[in-house]
């Protein structure tokens, strides 16, 4: 696993973290002000799977902390200066001795969570086995990470572990739904909403949630924006320009907050559209699985048949969005019985059956670099063929999308059918063993469980706190 845990980022201790959006600045702490902060996402582009943490507790305000500062100053200027106060034997001794806060003793839990990352890791490399001691003992589960479709599952087994244990996150009580609190559980927007859902269970039903804001590692403030279209937006508006510019992010999501630069700059993202060329930053940003649950259940989506039983080469249907999109539809549609490709499939033929009878999903990009293509293949067990321009898969600090998936470029669309066939039958069937194993961190349940796209979701967002040191510069 490649962890991004090597570089120590030290930012101010007012700060604020998001998912679909993770914003490091301070959030609203009132009704009026979280009316305030949906207008203002609604007058600039904004991540459509957005909800927001933050990184310090909400009973502190910037005003307060300022105070404390200026009342320390103040009582160290009120202090006797004595030479005897500050040297013994020209050794310096504090005035005041340091004592550890809260937030002092998160940065060092979080600090021997790295070190037990690199350990595993490093352990891995030597052919030791882990220490059990990382396996979490709060759970009995019969999965244990391994194989070829993880970077290091040593490693991740760590992490996970390691979340499990520190993790935790506050949500905001502040907003009145359906705007804030509740979002969309079904349709192509499913995985904004469920994730809200699930963060809105509290303590006792969600293991990372607490009610106890010291205790709070990121802050979450549970706004939906697929709400905020629907109900906020009015096409053709004059009053309703800047909420246009949101509805636009339905294809630009990396560009989200770029019109609020202190914004945008000190936030962590988690985008569906993880698209490096808009600005989508791997080192804090998260790819987020696009998830298209038209019931809103995943009931009959997983499985399918044996390699030996699927006919077709490859398959695509899907509207012409985009240009890699026309690329595909102008060379393969109606063209080839193996590489079967439609904008609109034919009266009586399932979809589903396609992709349950195809060796290859081509996966390629529309608007947006993401795809709900890929999980619809990964959960017909059809080996994805990812085909766009600066896509970042989702949980790519774990998973090594090279032993299940298939990636061609733009610039090789003609040559689809060459490049599959050339893959060896014994190749084909490793990953076609190894889409089975990666299902279960794309998988939706309800409610979830270990290693689901949940937890999946989350573990990318703690790799990212985990990669950021608050410095109490204040205190």
């Amino acid at each position: 696993m490649k962890l991004p845990i090597g570089l120590s980022v030290t930012i101010p201790l007012l700060l604020v973290a998001t998912i679909a959006f993770f914003t490091l600045s301070p959030p609203c702490l009132s009704s009026s002000s979280c009316s305030a902060l949906s207008s203002s996402v609604a007058a600039s582009p904004s991540t459509w799977k957005l909800s927001l943490f933050r990184l310090h507790p909400p009973h502190r305000s910037a005003a307060a902390l300022l105070t404390a500062v200026a009342a320390a100053e103040q009582q160290q200027q009120d202090l006797p200066v004595k030479e005897s106060s500050f040297f013994v034997n020209k050794t310096p001794v504090p005035l005041v001795k340091p004592t550890a806060t809260k937030l002092d003793r998160m940065e060092s839990n979080l600090a021997r969570a790295r070190t037990a990352i690199r350990e595993a890791s490093r352990l891995r490399r030597r052919g030791t086995p882990p220490d059990t001691n990382l396996t979490s003992s709060s759970y009995v589960d019969e999965y244990t990470p391994r194989g070829a479709i993880y970077r290091n599952a040593d490693a991740f087994r760590a992490s996970y572990t390691e979340m499990e244990r520190l993790f935790r996150v506050y949500v905001y009580k502040e907003g009145e739904p359906p705007i804030f609190h509740d979002g969309p559980c079904r349709s192509i927007y499913s995985s904004e909403g469920r994730f809200i859902h699930e963060m809105e269970k509290g303590k006792g039903k969600n293991m990372y949630v607490t009610e106890d804001p010291d205790e709070a590692m990121v802050y979450f403030l549970p706004f939906s924006v697929v709400r905020m279209v629907q109900y906020l937006y009015e096409p053709g508006a004059r009053e309703t320009d800047g909420i246009g510019r949101a509805v636009l992010d339905y294809i630009g999501g990396p560009r989200a907050t770029t019109y609020h630069p202190h914004l945008y700059n000190n936030s962590i993202r988690v985008l569906c559209n993880a698209n490096t060329s808009e600005g989508f930053n791997p080192a804090k940003d998260a790819s987020f699985p696009e998830i298209h649950l038209r019931t809103g259940e995943i009931t009959g989506l997983i499985g399918g048949p044996s390699p030996s039983s699927r006919s077709i080469l490859a398959f695509f249907a899907g509207r012409l969005h985009g240009h890699i999109r026309k690329l595909v539809l102008d060379t393969w549609k109606d063209r080839d019985q193996d590489v079967q490709v439609f904008d609109n499939l034919p009266p009586g033929v399932s979809y589903e059956s396609k992709l349950r009878n195809s060796r290859f999903c081509l996966c390629p990009s529309g608007y947006e670099v993401a795809s709900p293509r890929v999980v619809e293949a990964i959960y017909a067990e059809c080996v994805p063929v990812l085909i766009s321009d600066s896509y970042v898969p989702p949980f790519s600090d774990v998973l090594n999308w090279s032993a299940f998936s298939v990636t061609i470029g733009v610039e090789d669309i003609g040559r689809i059918k060459e490049i599959l066939t050339e893959i060896p039958e014994e190749r084909y069937l490793k990953m076609h063993r190894r889409v089975k194993q990666v299902q279960r961190h794309f998988v939706a349940n309800g409610p979830p469980k270990r290693f689901d796209v949940f937890h999946m979701t989350v573990h990318s967002i703690w790799l990212r706190r985990l990669n950021v040191r608050i410095q109490n510069s204040s205190l």
